[in-house]
């Protein structure tokens, strides 16, 4: 394991051995900070050498899970692996519904606007692509990122349709947007999947069949192999431990839920901030240890568990938490 160094400017330098950020900290020549849920340290005084080494990260995408490796010639820093957006499409869908009803009734709405869905890339698609963007930015942070390698994926097409067409798949226009981007940080290479498995064999690493796993040969294997490949060092990967990131998953503001509940009621529903304080953020709480904010009701916030994502408690008053930081994963 590594410890993410930054300067006083917040600009990431190269990592470092626990034990010498222990040390760092003790002599009040570096302070701790956690940095999506990561620990790192900041240097308060000018580092003694600046240089940095060619740092790649290897991505490997997916429909469900994709991963992440951040490595150097010489290390193995980081690991990922995320959990894709997923539920864009439904809640569209629902939002639509919803809309649709209210038109039908007497009583007054917003004047009708021009389709707004009818975008470029559909929302479910670039929802998924900027997840990958968001991780990345967050990386780069605290670790000096010079190159990127993707394993390319393209979409299926059929002879003699049109509609079939490359230029008219989602997620070949997804893709091409993602790359645009992700050329604005550095320098992009792309491989074939084919061409990702004869790395895998040529190092003789295997890929478990189970695509669901949280082990590092369901996905991470891959990643690994194409940051290796890049920037080399290594035969056998040196670290084998994952971090996963899971997206939390905010509700659109609501004037009140679909459904009437008990007494003829409809609750409000929905939003980013829950009494002051925005949906997703770490806290510490004296039962419950630390955990994230969710909704909120009757003047008490709801508690959720970092692992499992479901509520712990809905009666947790704000003189019993202590704000950690902001967070849009767990």
């Amino acid at each position: 394991m590594f410890v993410p160094v930054t300067d006083k400017n917040h600009k990431p330098l190269m990592s470092t051995t626990p034990s010498r950020a222990r040390k760092w900290i003790k002599t009040g020549k570096a302070t701790p900070y956690w940095s999506n849920q990561i620990f790192c340290v900041r240097l308060n005084q000018e580092p003694s050498d600046d240089k940095k080494q060619k740092i790649v990260m290897g991505i490997d995408t997916g429909s469900k899970r994709e991963a992440f490796t951040i490595k150097s010639q010489g290390h193995t820093y980081l690991n990922i692996l995320a959990d894709a957006v997923t539920w864009v499409k439904d809640a569209i869908k629902i939002r639509r519904g919803a809309r649709q009803v209210r038109r039908q009734r007497k009583t007054p709405y917003r004047q009708c606007r021009s389709n707004r869905s009818k975008r470029e890339i559909a929302p479910s698609i670039i929802s998924r692509w900027q997840l990958k963007l968001r991780i990345i930015n967050r990386m780069m942070r605290i670790f000096p990122i010079t190159d990127f390698v993707v394993e390319d994926i393209k979409a299926e097409t059929k002879k003699g349709k049109r509609r079939w067409n490359k230029s008219f798949s989602p997620l070949e226009i997804g893709k091409k947007w993602f790359y645009n981007e992700l050329r604005k940080f550095g320098n992009l290479e792309t491989r074939q999947g084919y061409e990702t498995k004869e790395l895998r064999d040529t190092w003789l690493l295997n890929k478990t069949e189970s695509k669901m796993s949280l082990s590092f040969d369901s996905h991470n294997v891959d990643s690994w192999v194409l940051a290796n490949y890049l920037v080399g060092g290594h035969i056998k990967p040196d670290n084998k431990e994952i971090k996963r990131m899971i997206p939390i998953q905010f509700h659109r503001r609501q004037l009140h839920r679909f459904k009437i509940e008990k007494g003829g009621e409809r609750k409000r529903y929905g939003g980013t901030m829950s009494l002051g304080f925005k949906k997703g953020s770490l806290v510490k709480n004296k039962k419950h240890g630390i955990c994230y904010i969710g909704g909120n009701s009757y003047g008490k916030l709801s508690l959720h568990s970092l692992k499992t994502g479901k509520r712990l408690c809905q009666g947790a008053k704000i003189e019993e938490i202590k704000f950690l930081t902001y967070c849009s994963f767990r």
